[in-house]
């Protein structure tokens, strides 16, 4: 496989010369900086890919080309906005680029309650709390109803919380789950963001009435409009699994198992129509037996995103180390060096170690940590290259 990492652009604290000279051979990033819904122009496209070729390196994946709120949740101006998606994506297949992974999760693109979990050496790693979560939805965004989506014994651990939750611990759940883990990802909302309480609930309301099968139809009307360009530019698009696996906010989910990607896969059966295999997505969920379904999948997966997790008795979990935890991250990697070893990949959700703290770099993101997973992983790509030869 090819050994990617996603860059942030160029106003990234890790450098395009740091990562080439760690082995990395392809990039994984995005026009950052165009707000989502507004076409990407062929000229800033060049450019971008021309910036990172000057280095050495190629522009592997697009991550991400996000699809608009009003896309998902199938708003009045879907038609134009889905315009501006085939536009963007025609420039980019004009420019050489050829794979782009999306995602479909409504309003909240990843969930995490703590951005540094503290382990007992010193380094820390994100981590979800679910009874902070809870917490969360209950007594922050006071949203109707989400008692009834928790068990008793987490309901009980809220009401330990309310009693023990500062001013500041509220403020640092609201950064970490709405602003720090999403401004940078998908720009609903940004770090300076005034009130982000408020404008969270306000992207929630959009999606009233919106249940699971109208937000599978949603994706396929996306799809079905957007694969003529794709066929066109030979183009990838390759979906991200929800992270988690489970439903959230009272949204519906609907790439979280097996059952849900044969029916986005079969709902339009087009080869330009795939996956991302994230490990570590698909492992924070109970129901899902990661090798397994890489196995399954190999053929219609366009991109890997390796990293693993652990899942406690209570429903929490944490990212693991990349050769442990239930990714599997082993046997995922014979399953792809096996059946379609060309394809791009990425560590990802790297510890933060000490040397990396004051760095400023994105929550998962670091560069210490992710090296460390790049070389280990890429000791293991040797070893099963070595056992197919």
């Amino acid at each position: 496989m090819e050994k990617t990492w996603r860059w942030f652009g160029q106003k990234d604290k890790i450098k395009l010369n740091m990562l080439r000279q760690i082995g990395v051979e392809g990039i994984v990033s995005a026009l950052h900086d165009i707000p989502n819904g507004q076409v990407w122009q062929l000229d800033a496209i060049q450019e971008y890919k021309q910036y990172i070729e000057s280095h050495g390196l190629r522009w592997s994946v697009v991550e991400s080309l996000p699809v608009s709120e009003a896309i998902k949740y199938g708003g009045e101006d879907r038609d134009s906005l889905i315009e501006n998606y085939i536009q963007s994506l025609e420039n980019l297949g004009k420019a050489g680029i050829n794979t782009v992974c999306y995602n479909f999760m409504p309003v909240l693109d990843w969930a995490r309650t703590d951005l540094f979990y503290q382990w007992e050496d010193g380094a820390s790693s994100l981590y979800f709390d679910k009874a902070k979560f809870a917490y969360f939805e209950i007594h922050i965004l006071k949203r109707e109803g989400a008692e009834n989506d928790y068990k008793a014994e987490i309901l009980q651990k809220v009401e330990e919380l309310k009693n023990t939750m500062t001013e500041e611990d509220n403020n640092d759940l609201i950064d970490s789950i709405i602003v720090k883990t999403q401004g940078f990802v998908n720009g609903n909302i940004k770090e300076g963001d005034l009130n982000p309480v408020e404008k969270f609930n306000n992207l929630l309301a959009l999606y009233h009435g919106i249940d699971k099968n109208q937000l599978r139809e949603n994706m396929k009307y996306f799809l079905e409009k957007i694969m003529p360009v794709c066929e066109q530019w030979n183009i990838q698009m390759c979906v991200h699994p929800d992270d988690p696996p489970f439903a959230l906010l009272g949204l519906p989910r609907i790439v979280t198992n097996e059952e849900d990607i044969d029916w986005f896969l079969n709902a339009v059966d087009n080869p330009h129509n795939g996956l991302t295999f994230c490990a570590g997505s698909l492992s924070a969920g109970l129901q899902n037996d990661v090798p397994k379904l890489a196995q399954k999948y190999a053929s219609r997966t366009k991109f890997v995103h390796l990293r693993s997790t652990n899942i406690f008795e209570n429903g929490d979990f944490i990212e693991a180390t990349h050769l442990s935890g239930r990714g599997k991250l082993i046997d995922v990697i014979r399953v792809f060096e096996k059946e379609n070893p060309s394809l791009p990949m990425r560590v990802d959700h790297g510890r933060l170690l000490t040397d990396d703290v004051d760095k400023g770099y994105h929550p998962g993101y670091s560069f210490l940590g992710r090296m460390l997973a790049l070389g280990q992983i890429e000791g293991v790509m040797a070893t099963i290259q070595n056992e197919l030869a």
